[in-house]
């Protein structure tokens, strides 16, 4: 029997769901299926509540994969700027970036999320900030923030699934893509087994491919380019840490920005440096990717809460010649630091570092701040993250200090790795096309988003595009 669509999605993240949301409300008849390697929103958890530790799930990790994606079990964040998420713009121009992201704002409230936006009052207080921000030679970025909380975003996804699944949309779960196929420069179709069990081979044919598999499929998709000869190119990677400090540190910028979102170019190097992902009483966690591979990330939820902030701190680099796998790069960056933290997450103070040692996990018990992240182990980050981003990382805590006094205490927490995996940026034009006729490529594993709210745009976009080809 010839199983035949005219739209299949690979990987439920935002983009691929939204891909769904948009078309099915503009064309109900439209016949769609999304393959998802996890599990339904409903029957993804993660032990480590219980456990109190990483016990490295199989066959995936329920953190990244399945219905939602990573969006799920984040912080929950939907960043109401174009100016925040990614390279669409540059795509699209940035009046329509910033038209739909109002318009997937108003899906997001209907589902449920919070009416309340963070970062919008407190004018005076935010130019002070931002006063403080130049003078420490950064950038402060304004963006708006509707906060779902990692519990609520749970729920709100969980209502889109079942919304998606009476609307006709299938949806299947524990589903591979092993491989699209691809004839005389012309996507007709995928083939799948059991993610669980890597059987039951079946080939799905499609009119139109949809590729959103998201930052875990990133390295999927590089694979993919190079076998079917989809135009791609090396894109940025980010290598960086997740620094932890108590509430009474960022109280100010909390209260009046929610998210602060600084950018800055910091010498010798003068590579970008970036904030990214603050959590408010938030707590620092743990993802697992393919091969056991361990990185740090960070959430908050609207009612747990915990005494201290973390956010991301990243350094962005490039490489073209002679090498260019900024994907590969960066997982060799973790893979060493999970090495030295035998399979574990590293944290170190900010102090220790300064002083050329390493932290003891006793010398952690006698900080202010205590680790969120209850089974991250003490050690020396500096010993695998690579000079250049060091330095860099190192230098911009220091001129955030000028913006938020105490950031750079001798005992704020780095945990590492944080890694960001959307390196690999696919060839696309304003119909997200690539030059493989039929297939389109979305979200961050595109290269050209990163976060929620953009991916989601994207997604909306892709829906808007499909209803006009199929009328």
């Amino acid at each position: 029997m010839i199983l035949r669509y005219e739209v299949i999605i690979v990987g439920a993240g935002p983009s691929g769901i939204f891909t769904a949301l948009e078309l099915i409300r503009q064309k109900p008849s439209s016949k769609i299926i999304i393959l998802e390697k996890g599990s339904s929103i409903d029957k993804r958890s993660c032990p480590k509540e219980q456990t109190k530790k990483c016990v490295s799930c199989k066959p995936y990790c329920h953190i990244t994969t399945g219905f939602s994606g990573a969006g799920a079990f984040s912080d929950g964040k939907l960043s109401l700027s174009y100016e925040v998420g990614g390279d669409l713009p540059t795509l699209i121009g940035s009046r329509k970036a910033q038209e739909t992201i109002e318009y997937t704002d108003k899906i997001y409230l209907e589902f449920g999320a919070d009416t309340k936006i963070e970062g919008l009052e407190n004018n005076e207080q935010i130019k002070e900030i931002r006063r403080k921000a130049i003078e420490a030679g950064l950038k402060l970025v304004d963006c708006p923030i509707r906060h779902l909380g990692t519990e609520k975003a749970q729920e709100i996804y969980l209502k889109i699934q079942k919304y998606l699944l009476d609307a006709g949309v299938e949806i299947r779960f524990n589903t591979l893509v092993r491989d699209l196929m691809i004839e005389d420069k012309a996507a007709k179709g995928v083939q799948i087994v059991d993610s669980r069990t890597k059987k039951n081979e079946e080939v799905l044919f499609g009119d139109r491919i949809i590729v959103a598999s998201g930052r875990k499929g990133a390295d999927w998709l590089k694979e993919m380019c190079l076998q079917h000869d989809i135009h791609h190119y090396a894109g940025t990677v980010d290598i960086g840490v997740r620094v932890e400090v108590r509430n009474e540190v960022m109280e100010k910028v909390n209260n009046v920005l929610y998210e602060s979102k600084l950018i800055g170019y910091p010498e010798p190097f003068r590579n970008k440096v970036r904030t990214f992902c603050q959590n408010p009483g938030g707590f620092v966690s743990q993802e697992n990717y393919d091969n056991d591979l361990a990185i740090v990330n960070g959430h908050s939820y609207k009612d747990k809460k915990s005494e201290n902030t973390n956010l991301a701190i990243l350094s962005s680099h490039n490489f073209s010649e002679p090498f260019n796998q900024p994907i590969q790069y960066g997982k060799k960056v973790a893979e060493l630091m999970n090495m030295l933290g035998n399979g574990k997450i590293l944290v170190q103070r900010y102090g220790d570092i300064l002083e050329g040692k390493r932290t003891w996990q006793h010398e952690l018990a006698q900080s202010n701040v205590e680790p969120t992240l209850p089974d991250a182990v003490a050690g020396d980050i500096t010993s695998a993250i690579p000079y250049r981003p060091m330095v860099n990382i190192l230098n911009f805590i220091k001129a955030m200090n000028t913006v938020v006094p105490g950031f750079a205490s001798r005992e704020t927490l780095l945990y590492g790795p944080e890694i960001k995996f959307y390196s690999n940026k696919i060839g696309i034009n304003e119909q997200f096309a690539t030059n493989i006729k039929g297939l389109y490529c979305l979200g961050d594993s595109s290269g050209w988003t990163r976060g929620l709210m953009m991916a989601s745009v994207m997604g909306v976009l892709m829906g808007q595009i499909l209803a006009d080809i199929n009328q």
